[in-house]
């Protein structure tokens, strides 16, 4: 289940890379695998469990850290784990099953199953809700779903009463945005269709029949042996329970629990055809292009990605407490399944790495030498069709690319105008114009999963670097102790000598620089942090600005 999450002071950084040439033998490849775990997840936290497959066979299967931090349980492979929007492939599933038997079209409107719906005069289909492309809002976008609304219990006909009178987003069909409102419905259509509840329907359709012993829905009532606890934070000793959330609310978008043995099962289940026909599998699969021509890289309920190079299919899931990543590349029969019990780890960049090492691919290539005085050619300001920016600048013979707002990433030459950022499965490329003196023009920004994203070069001119002032060290000791922005999420202010430091929960320490006396500028991520005092001067709280949002924390040490 996506949810909207706090603008952080850092993007989490990826590991160091792992460059093979070869197939690995199934011994070179656990002995890989090994390296790649050890480097995201560490025995004495949270952690997660991973299993690696090959042609129908489970080569690979381990846990790292803890189930249980308070009573000191280790994780095991055969864990239970919420696996947030990894639900979505279940209940895209579920209703092209539905379809298979006559009961629905993907063409009917979702009228025919909410006649009261306010669709305000638009036709809204279910192939729109599983491809994204309603126009419906999100309900975990609503500023109004707090942390208070957060742990309150719905029905499904409360919680699609909770959204459907928001604005929509944009026309049905016109655009695409992750909306897990639209996969809210298709659980309320599973069940109007059915005469089940989601979850009976998932159960005795999915689980019961593949053997899937270890897969629930996330009641959190029930006694569920080996269910892991969730956890948030990120430095050791500071991991808190996760923000607690009615497992009412993700529902068909997020709600379920499993093991990556279980998710492995379903993998294979799907793509040997006990799921589904052939002509349903190819649809799910297929993924959506808008009318403009975009391609969203989404089919139903699955991402279709690619794993440099070879496609890949795939989706990540992340819900309070847990993060979970399920990917199957069809070409080499090779399925990673990882679940991590902190909502602080993302495993979609290690499941990557470990599918990368298994088919010998390098996970960058190799940098190529260059002119640092060609890479001027490329500097400027890039906006996209929505006018965002991307910032490409030069420093000392290094590329560097950065949105406002986000972190300041090196990009790292290894072909004519082709550059990847380093430690990251993206590329950039760059494209000149066809004629003239061939000025570059264009920058091509691709990921594994994430729509291929076109910026155009303009005239506009880089914004103003910051001015940094000379403070002594007796004026920063002020500032120092820890700062709530949120449930779980802490900056923690620390100095050595002259030099301030900011740690936000889970990410690494970086140095701020000061532009007045109670503010302070980053330069590897475009965030400031304000200072504020109270009638006796005293500092109470801070105010971090980024990406257009002003968010404020108590002083809590």
């Amino acid at each position: 289940m996506k949810e909207p999450r706090l603008f952080l002071l850092l993007a989490l950084l990826a590991g160091a890379s792992h460059p093979v040439s070869a197939q690995l033998s199934d011994a070179a490849a656990g002995a890989e695998f090994d390296k790649i775990f050890q480097e995201y997840y560490k025995a004495d936290g949270p952690g997660a469990a991973v299993l690696v497959a090959k042609k129908g066979k489970i080569i690979y299967q381990k846990a790292i850290g803890k189930a249980d931090l308070e009573l000191d349980v280790p994780l095991r492979p055969d864990h239970i784990f919420r696996i947030g929007s990894v639900t979505k492939q279940f209940t895209a599933a579920a209703i092209l099953r539905l379809a298979e038997e006559g009961k629905l079209a993907l063409a009917d409107e979702l009228t025919k199953f909410l006649p009261e719906y306010p669709t305000l005069g638009k036709r809204i289909t279910v192939e729109q809700l599983l491809n994204h492309t309603s126009g419906i809002k999100s309900y975990t976008d609503m500023a109004e779903w707090d942390a208070q609304t957060r742990r309150k219990d719905f029905t499904p006909t409360e919680l699609i009463d909770y959204f459907k009178n928001q604005p929509m987003d944009f026309e049905p069909g016109a655009d695409w945005n992750y909306n897990n409102s639209g996969y809210i419905l298709l659980g309320y259509i599973i069940e109007k269709v059915s005469g089940k509840t989601y979850a009976q329907y998932i159960d005795e359709q999915f689980f019961k029949p593949l053997g899937m012993k270890n897969s629930y829905y996330g009641d959190v009532e029930p006694i569920i042996k080996n269910r892991a606890d969730g956890y948030s934070g990120g430095a050791p000793g500071n991991y808190v329970h996760a923000e607690y959330l009615s497992m009412t609310q993700p529902y068909a978008a997020g709600s379920l629990l499993s093991t990556v043995e279980d998710l492995f099962i379903w993998t294979k289940a799907v793509h040997t055809g006990k799921v589904l026909k052939p002509e349903s599998l190819k649809m799910a699969f297929t993924p959506h292009i808008l009318p403009n021509g975009h391609d969203t890289r989404y089919g139903y309920g699955w991402q279709i990605g690619n794993l440099l190079g070879t496609a890949t299919i795939e989706h990540g899931g992340g819900i309070n407490g847990f993060l979970s990543i399920l990917l199957y590349v069809p070409g080499e029969d090779v399925c990673v399944a990882m679940l991590s019990n902190c909502d602080c780890s993302p495993p979609g960049e290690p499941a990557a790495k470990m599918a990368a090492a298994l088919l010998g691919r390098a996970y960058q290539p190799l940098a190529k030498q260059v002119d640092p005085k060609s890479l001027d050619a490329y500097v400027g300001v890039y906006e996209n069709a929505k006018k965002e920016q991307r910032f490409i600048t030069a420093e000392n013979g290094q590329l560097f690319s950065q949105r406002p707002g986000g972190s300041k990433f090196k990009v790292v030459p290894y072909g004519r105008d082709q550059f990847f950022f380093e430690n990251s499965f993206a590329r950039i490329t760059f494209e000149r114009e066809p004629k003239g003196d061939k000025k570059v023009v264009k920058a091509v920004v691709s990921d594994r999963t994430a729509p291929t994203h076109l910026w155009e070069k303009t005239d506009k001119p880089m914004p103003a670097g910051r001015t940094e002032i000379e403070l002594p060290e007796s004026e920063l000791d002020k500032f120092l102790g820890e700062y709530e922005l949120a449930p779980s999420f802490i900056i923690a202010v620390t100095r050595e000598g002259a030099q301030l430091y900011c740690q936000a929960t889970g990410q690494e320490r970086f140095e701020v620089f000061p532009e007045s006396p109670n503010r302070f500028f980053m330069k590897v991520v475009d965030a400031v942090v304000e200072f504020n005092a109270d009638e006796n001067g005293v500092i109470t709280s801070m105010t971090l600005f980024q990406g257009g949002q002003d968010i404020r924390g108590k002083r809590v040490k």
